[in-house]
């Protein structure tokens, strides 16, 4: 099968080939065909699946030889990172058609999304906090939406975006528009906001249970935590170590983890909620360039970070909920490539990860790093526990 048979217009076979797609992935063979058609769309799939070229390609077909100057999509998603990815991937696969459209998010001026409002971007890609904030603005009218799509709604149901998803569907014209809703887990509360949103779905995996992509290797290290900081050292001297993100779980950690990596004379940067969009945007190109080797990051980011031919993905805290375990170790072996997942796995988190190993469906390896001294010593702990940390403030307030 190829995309030639979904009938897409020759400009968007034409993007799709020079971006090297050639056969569809599962998610693009299930869902084009009755998107192409105004169907609306549950699927569930996984990360690295394909599934932004499964609502964009539809999209951009239908409004191919429509009149300009209205808006007549809106995808939302969670976080700046993947409304970013899916604007540039929109831009790709639109770049032989004269479609455009805008990404709107926080942390970055108002007025260039203004413009795009103004002007009727073809296709709006949002967050919901920042596109309510323009909706306060009689600018921001979407009267001529025609398709919605909502991507990563579990993620977004976790971030407690739901009243926000109900204001922007409050704000949008009432009449009947077309809706696709993709999620890589399909929680009830998933499942009561498509049966409110959508009309006789197409239902895609919806019955299939989450799991990373089968390309992934998995291998569990049980280390103490207060060696997991010289054992991933050890580890980025593997050969076959060519890059890293590294999860952590908390956005104090990251910052500690990234900074003992650089003392060690590893060139890291770190992408969380505490940093600026500005900060964020150019840590990421820094790690997709190949400035950086290790990009450490928590939860938040974990949806939006699509980097081409990354190797490692190491789980330096294991996750509290197994769908994180899943949308972690889904940065890699993306688009049906291979890669591998590892996990710093401390005595105190064997429970949360006996969670993740039935998330995956079997027991993961547990292995040992050869040459690496197990009962050594740390010379500095990554992190100061939190009432040590109010005592050191309290003491520096004192000496005044």
């Amino acid at each position: 099968m190829s995309f030639s048979s979904f009938n897409l217009h020759p400009e968007l076979l034409r993007a799709v080939d020079a971006l090297g797609f050639i056969v569809p992935t599962p998610i693009q063979k299930d869902a084009i065909p009755p998107a192409c058609r105004g169907r609306d769309v549950l699927a569930c799939a996984m990360t690295g699946s394909g599934k932004t070229a499964a609502f964009l390609l539809p999209i951009l077909n239908r409004l191919i030889g429509q009149a300009r100057g209205k808006t007549r999509a809106l995808v939302l998603a969670p976080t700046r990172e993947l409304a970013a990815q899916i604007d540039e991937h929109r831009r790709e696969l639109a770049r032989f058609t004269p479609i455009g459209g805008a990404a709107i998010f926080g942390g970055v001026a108002m007025a260039p999304q203004q413009a795009a409002f103004r002007r009727g971007a073809d296709v709006l890609v949002a967050t919901p906090g920042r596109l309510l904030d323009h909706f306060q603005h009689p600018y921001a009218r979407l009267d001529a939406l025609e398709t919605l799509v909502i991507d990563e709604a579990d993620r977004m149901l976790d971030m407690g975006f739901l009243p926000d998803i109900r204001r922007v569907l409050k704000a949008l014209p009432a009449r009947r528009r077309q809706t696709l809703l993709f999620s890589a887990t399909l929680p009830a509360a998933i499942i009561d906001l498509a049966r409110e949103l959508l009309l006789d779905p197409v239902a895609i995996n919806v019955e299939r249970a989450a799991a990373p992509a089968v390309g992934i290797s998995h291998a569990a290290y049980p280390v103490p935590s207060e060696l997991k900081l010289p054992l991933l050292v050890e580890l980025l001297k593997q050969p076959d170590v060519h890059n890293m993100l590294v999860f952590t779980r908390t956005k104090h950690r990251a910052n500690r983890l990234a900074e003992g990596l650089v003392r060690r004379g590893v060139a890291a940067a770190r992408i969380h909620g505490n940093r600026s969009q500005t900060q964020r945007t150019q840590a990421l190109s820094a790690f997709k360039a190949g400035r950086v080797r290790v990009l450490v990051a928590t939860d938040i980011a974990a949806r939006g970070i699509d980097v081409t031919g990354l190797s490692h993905v190491v789980n330096f805290d294991v996750p509290h909920l197994a769908e994180d375990y899943i949308h972690r170790v889904g940065r890699t072996a993306r688009a049906e490539a291979v890669g591998d997942a590892l996990t710093l796995l401390s005595p105190q988190e064997e429970g949360n990860f006996r969670s993740c190993e039935r998330a995956v469906g079997t027991r993961i390896a547990r292995v040992t790093l050869p040459g690496f001294d197990y009962r050594a010593r740390p010379a500095e702990r990554l992190e100061i526990p939190l009432a040590q940390r109010f005592a050191n403030v309290r003491r520096s307030r004192g000496r005044r």
